[in-house]
């Protein structure tokens, strides 16, 4: 998986309601439910349903730290 199917596969999920994990340090997951709101160059924006945002690269995605579950 290289970086341009990575931007590719978040692009289309761009607008659609998913569910995510997120491996954090020390073995830690989490778990939310949002919205891919933005897209730059290096990262994207989730929309959580609480109304907060968070960031994550695009290299986040392709080691797994972030994933998109449905």
């Amino acid at each position: 998986m290289n970086i341009n199917t990575v931007k590719k596969h978040i692009q289309e999920n761009m607008g659609v309601f998913h569910h995510f994990k997120f491996h954090g340090s020390r073995n830690q997951l989490e778990e939310f439910d949002g919205v891919i709101t933005e897209l730059y160059p290096a990262i994207f924006i989730i929309q959580l349903c609480d109304g907060s945002i968070r960031s994550f690269s695009y290299g986040d995605f392709i080691i797994h730290y972030i994933e998109i579950v449905s």
